[in-house]
């Protein structure tokens, strides 16, 4: 096997879920402490809040009391609303260097949207988008497969912005299996592989999936040559419903123990 050079920190896509509590968090503790018991079992944690409001500088603040890194998801804003102002840009970046000078900030995910194609307006939005958030460290989620093709691969690696890869349900037009690392980030999300749901699905049903440990063993390979490719690998399970994405993460976290990477 080859040596591998980098950091694997595993985490969930999110920790504040209410069915969480005495799944994963004792009855006991109350909501204010989740974040801090979070942390004394993971390294690592998506925030998701970040897509539904624009964060801000006081608000990230608290994170700073914990030893965790952070990737958090780009407000709506800037991958779904598209809205070209340059201003909210400027707000999420400035919110965000919070993190970045404190050495919590793996990573800013920009998640696009299934209507997100590939077009030559698109194309120029997402250049101009993540030329404005640099020098943050960038990682991009495509949900369009035209997307996944080698020139635009090249591209992301030529500027150092890095690309998500995923675990999803394969249907048709949906995203297909791929493994690149275009940056010093190697991110790959576990979002499930509920078929029924993915095109119909609301924001828990869609990822509402547990894997089976044979079903995470299938990615030891792959993640192998992202560990071996990147500095620092980020993988985060999106499966939450009923804390599915907890026992899935600390599965994968003893897969990968067994095979001396983590």
């Amino acid at each position: 096997m080859s040596v591998v050079k980098n950091q694997i920190l595993i985490g969930t896509s999110g920790f504040s879920y209410p069915d969480w509590q005495g799944v994963f968090y004792p009855p006991e503790i109350r909501k204010e402490k989740w974040l801090e018991y979070y942390s004394t079992h993971f390294n690592f944690c998506e925030l998701n809040f970040s897509y539904y409001r624009m964060p801000q500088e006081k608000q990230l603040e608290k994170y700073l009391e914990y030893p965790l890194k952070y990737s958090i998801k780009g407000h709506k804003s800037l991958t779904h609303d598209r809205i070209e102002n340059k201003s909210a840009r400027q707000d999420f970046a400035r919110a965000v260097r919070i993190l970045q000078e404190d050495d919590h900030l793996a990573a800013v995910l920009l998640q696009f949207p299934y209507s997100f194609a590939y077009t030559p307006p698109n194309r120029k939005y997402l250049f101009e988008l993540l030329e404005d958030l640099t020098p943050l460290p960038l990682v991009v989620e495509f949900r369009h497969p035209i997307w996944i093709k080698e020139s635009v691969f090249e591209w992301l690696k030529k500027r150092g912005w890095g690309i998500s890869m995923l675990d999803s349900p394969q249907l048709s037009g949906g995203m297909p299996p791929f493994e690149k690392v275009t940056s010093d980030i190697a991110y790959l999300r576990f979002h499930g592989r509920n078929a029924e749901n993915w095109w119909n699905g609301d924001n828990v049903s869609r990822y509402d999936y547990e894997y089976s440990p044979t079903e995470l063993e299938e990615w030891l390979p792959r993640i192998t040559e992202m560990a071996r490719v990147a500095q620092t690998t980020y993988i985060s399970f999106n499966n939450h419903a009923r804390g599915q994405a907890i026992k899935n993460a600390n599965q994968l976290s003893s897969i990968l123990h067994k095979a001396n990477l983590v």
